[in-house]
């Protein structure tokens, strides 16, 4: 299982006891699914950079949990269709770095990527310039 993170951003006129009762929801739905959540954490209101949906302040909430794929589609689905949610995102958190350890059995334990991991693009040819090698102009970069 990977570990993942959730912000909620609701509606900010939406009583206290809905908002417990979608973020309880939500941790019941990861729960159910064979997750396990590893922290909630209500941020409050806050105000949104853009107005959503006429809204200029939201009630943002986080969750930390892990679970598999298949958790995170079935959450979506249910936030996309709940009214109190303004805005939510998923994040899977990286994976920090596992010193290689040295078991004396002659073989190495290293953590290689696996196949769902994130590939770096091949380089497909194409000369890139950096800025700090341009000729331009510095009024002409801005």
């Amino acid at each position: 299982m990977r570990r993942y993170e959730l912000m909620l951003v609701l509606r900010p006129d939406a009583p206290d006891e809905r908002i417990a009762a979608i973020v309880d929801r939500t941790t019941r739905q990861i729960t159910a699914d064979g997750g396990q959540i590893i922290k909630v954490a209500p941020w409050g209101r806050r105000r949104l950079a853009y107005p959503i949906e006429r809204y200029r302040e939201g009630s943002y909430h986080i969750l930390v949990f892990e679970g598999a794929a298949g958790t995170i589609a079935e959450i979506e689905r249910s936030l996309l269709i709940t009214e109190e949610v303004l805005r939510h995102l998923v994040v899977r958190q990286e994976r920090p770095a596992k010193a290689i350890r040295g078991d004396g059995d002659g073989g190495d334990d290293l953590d290689l990527p696996s196949v769902d991991d994130d590939v770096e693009d091949e380089d497909d040819g194409t000369e890139r310039i950096d800025e700090s090698e341009s000729e331009a102009a510095p009024a002409a970069i801005d």
